[in-house]
């Protein structure tokens, strides 16, 4: 299976740069994964797809500030450090990345904020450095003071209100990037859905960005997934699995939500408890959990067109990706959103 059987060509005026006014007015396109028919709505009829008894589920992670800028120690140049997330049992160490990461090598340090944080370099990980901090105060309160919403390098404009790279129902702070199929969702229509007899149930994924970086080699056997910590409750897994018995639909809110629920597996069933995930779906895979999923449209030659991919078909993605480009939806984090489920048959 070669990398760039997963590429399409998406011309760059198609990639949202800021998130629509109202959240629910982006568009749909809705795929059938069975026939590979295609719909054109507006987000809010995704209501018009669900039906009571249904189950959604929800990633109500939040995103960090978790972009800081800093100067190293004896130097004049800025440094960018990004945080991936937190280190195993060594306090106030994080996985980071460094830009340029050429000048900052183990036991060089980055100042912050005028002396607020320093970070150390301590050692060096598969995806980047390890760096300890050390600060006075909260370090969540200096980080909301210090750090900047991480936006991915796609995005080009600057976002005014940063609640809106966030979902309504985020909670638990720990992501490097938004769970953005979520970003569509309204207080408003969730409590609608919730109104028409339809369940939601929330997961945990601390999003990490190998998750959104195009595949490097061109074998995708051959490539690996970076680490991200997952939590799913007994009450959420309680639910699902009452849907699963009872031959209802499991439809997840993103790819975040799928790789929670499929990694936690067994059986074909949830497993409650927390744990790090490296699951990598793409097509031959046999889904044991969801039926449905609601997602934004994916970089190109990335594991998310790949996991897509696995529950609809490559050509029946390929096709509706092309469909996408010629009715020029938008594409990426502040893009439009598909629903992919057994629509004809529902």
């Amino acid at each position: 299976m070669r990398t760039d059987d997963f590429n399409f060509d998406l011309p760059e005026e198609l990639i949202a740069q800021h998130p629509l006014e109202q959240r629910d007015h982006s568009r749909l396109l809705v795929l059938d994964k069975h026939s590979g028919s295609i719909a054109h709505k507006r987000f809010d009829n995704i209501l018009d797809y669900l039906v009571p008894g249904d189950v959604l589920v929800l990633n109500n992670t939040r995103v960090i500030p978790a972009r800081l800028y800093g100067m190293k120690a004896g130097g004049t140049a800025q440094i960018e450090v990004l945080l991936l997330k937190p280190v195993e049992n060594q306090p106030d160490c994080w996985e980071v990345l460094v830009r340029p990461g050429k000048r900052v090598k183990t036991g060089a340090q980055v100042i912050f904020g005028e002396g607020r944080m320093t970070g150390t370099v301590i050692g060096d990980t598969d995806t980047g450095r390890i760096m300890k901090f050390e600060y006075d105060g909260i370090f969540n309160e200096i980080l909301d003071e210090l750090g900047t919403m991480p936006l991915p390098p796609y995005i080009k404009a600057k976002l005014d209100d940063q609640e809106r790279y966030q979902t309504v129902y985020a909670k638990e702070r720990g992501s490097a990037a938004a769970p953005t199929a979520g970003l569509h969702f309204t207080e408003e229509l969730l409590k609608e859905v919730k109104a028409r007899g339809i369940e939601v149930a929330e997961v945990l994924l601390h999003v990490g960005l190998g998750t959104f970086r195009p595949v490097q080699v061109d074998d995708v056997l051959n490539h690996k997934m970076h680490s991200e910590h997952y939590r799913i409750t007994q009450d959420a897994a309680d639910t699902i699995n009452k849907a699963l018995d009872e031959g209802r639909r499991v439809i997840s809110v993103g790819t975040t939500s799928t790789r929670t629920l499929e990694s936690s597996a067994k059986d074909g069933r949830v497993v409650a408890g927390e744990g790090d995930t490296e699951i990598f779906i793409y097509p031959g895979y046999q889904f044991q959990i969801i039926s449905g999923l609601i997602t934004n449209f994916h970089l190109p030659k990335s594991t998310l067109v790949m996991l897509v991919s696995a529950l609809a078909g490559k050509d029946h993605i390929l096709h509706a990706y092309e469909e996408a480009v010629k009715e020029r939806y938008r594409f990426f984090s502040f893009g439009d959103a598909m629903f992919i489920a057994d629509v004809d048959g529902k």
